[in-house]
């Protein structure tokens, strides 16, 4: 990412935090800091405002009036713990719309001494697919010796792949689903749908020492969706509050393959019945599935964990091994999360859902009779994708995270400088590894616990902002602004050339 980017998103970063107290009126949904004493809501905002509201006061070319930005939103507040998750809808102009799978969930609570205040977020990166090599370190998990390549498909402009042919329909559609709790407000669940998502593949490089990627995409895919729904239990008896995440990667519906003279691609189109080329002429019978079936290429996702907790540190280890910035395989594990006290503060749980299943497309075209396969789960060297260019987005946002806290919490901002000035800002990166894959629906869930101290009052105003305590309402705001930065990044990479 250039300077000239990044100190636009500096510069935006600062105007968010001088406003946390006076925020616009979006188009859909208003949001204000009252919101955060409530026991639950699910807005859709359009942030495009903060966007237009910045280049007013900067004397630049703001977006169209039909330009829109939705962000959605599902929060929930028990007991003193809260939680908040955002996922973008999409970035349109009301005729094309650009759709990136952007997840987060932020959970906010009391350790169980009732002492420290902690903040952990859950963050779906991307799909990765691969291929394992004579030299691969991790088998059946993608390591910097295999083929790689990471799916990332923002603004790219797909006029060169698509020469001599109609280029296809990449108009996502994105289902909000609602977030429903049980009577008395301990469990939780909510969700967000893509469906036709489209997504290009980049080969890259995860080696810390040298992480990058090629400038030019290998292949362009659909899938039938790409599903997150969330589950969060919370037990006051013991304490306990857990997040599952399930995953549901629908099967790849279309696949173009660009082989690349210099810089001249030739493309040709796999789906379920063979491959053709642009013009629709038959070339084989080799279908998409296939194709990835004899190539031998696995699937895996990319996700990390982010925790800060007030005047405390934390360490994560798994089977007492240290997995910060480590290739540790946890495998049938638990990561867990120690205050320097000592305390447990949280767990991420790879054993309760070691399997994944896997929904053969070619022999059940209804896609209701699956087989159950092993997952594999590793943490990695963070540098590797911290520093990798494909990330840009992502790794530019966390180094500006203490910028955001400084004008609200002066003191978590002096903990947290050090820790959070880059993307080694992560806790830890895992991957999880779907060995059988050939281009079929997989579907799979993993779990993470906080250990909190609950209490028994009801939301309301002395419970958020009393003596002592530090405003986590304010706090959350500076989080939905952040996640409006790193989509703000993603147009502005999308708009330069």
């Amino acid at each position: 990412m250039s300077k000239k980017v990044l100190s636009k998103i500096v510069a935006l970063v600062f105007v968010c935090s001088i406003t946390v107290n006076f925020l616009p009126v979006w188009a859909l949904d208003t949001l204000a800091p009252f919101d955060f004493q409530l026991e639950s809501w699910q807005k859709e905002i359009d942030f495009f405002d903060y966007v237009r509201a910045y280049a007013t006061i900067h004397g630049q070319t703001p977006p169209a009036e039909n330009e829109h930005a939705y962000l959605n939103l599902a929060y929930a507040n028990v007991s003193g713990f809260q939680m908040l998750s955002a996922g973008l809808v999409n970035i349109t102009d009301e005729e094309n719309a650009l759709t990136v799978p952007i997840q987060t969930t932020m959970l906010i609570y009391t350790s169980r001494d009732g002492l420290k205040d902690i903040v952990t977020a859950s963050n779906f990166v991307m799909l990765m697919t691969f291929n394992e090599t004579e030299e691969t370190i991790f088998e059946h998990s993608p390591d910097m010796n295999d083929t790689l390549y990471a799916s990332f498909s923002l603004g790219y402009d797909l006029d060169p792949l698509f020469v001599d042919g109609k280029k296809p329909d990449l108009n996502s559609k994105t289902e909000v689903i609602s977030l429903t709790s049980s009577e008395g407000g301990l469990v939780w669940t909510w969700g967000m749908k893509y469906t036709n998502l489209a997504a290009l593949w980049w080969n890259t490089s995860i080696d810390p020492e040298n992480p990058s990627k090629d400038p030019r995409p290998v292949a362009l895919t659909i899938y039938d969706e790409l599903t997150f729904t969330y589950e969060l239990r919370i037990d006051p008896e013991t304490g306990e509050a857990t997040l599952s995440m399930n995953y549901v990667i629908g099967k790849m519906r279309d696949m173009w393959v660009f082989a690349w003279l210099i810089f001249l691609p030739i493309t040709a189109h796999y789906n379920s019945t063979g491959c053709y080329r642009l013009n629709g002429a038959w070339i084989s019978d080799e279908t998409i599935y296939d194709f990835i079936s004899t190539r031998g290429i696995q699937m895996s996702t990319v996700n990390f964990q982010a925790t800060v907790i007030l005047d405390h540190t934390a360490h994560f280890e798994s089977g007492g091994a240290d997995v910060q910035d480590k290739d540790v395989d946890v495998d049938d594990e638990v990561i867990e999360a120690y205050a320097d006290d000592g305390e447990k503060i949280m767990d991420a749980d790879f054993t309760t859902k070691e399997s994944y299943k896997l929904f053969n497309y070619t022999l059940d075209s209804t896609e209701t009779i699956y087989e159950t396969y092993q997952t594999t789960t590793r943490t990695c060297k963070v540098e590797g994708f911290a520093k990798n260019p494909i990330f840009a987005v992502h790794t530019s946002l966390m180094r500006f995270i203490p910028v955001v806290l400084a004008s609200m919490n002066p003191e978590l901002y002096e903990q947290a400088k050090e820790h959070l000035l880059d993307m080694n800002y992560a806790d830890y990166f895992y991957l999880t590894g779907y060995p059988e894959y050939s281009g079929y629906r997989i579907e799979h869930d993993p779990t993470v616990t906080a250990y909190c101290h609950l209490t028994t009052s009801e939301p309301g105003l002395e419970d958020s902002t009393g003596g002592g305590v530090p405003n986590w309402g304010a706090f959350i705001i500076i989080f939905v602004i952040i996640v409006i930065i790193a989509v703000v990044a993603v147009v502005i990479i999308k708009t330069r050339s």
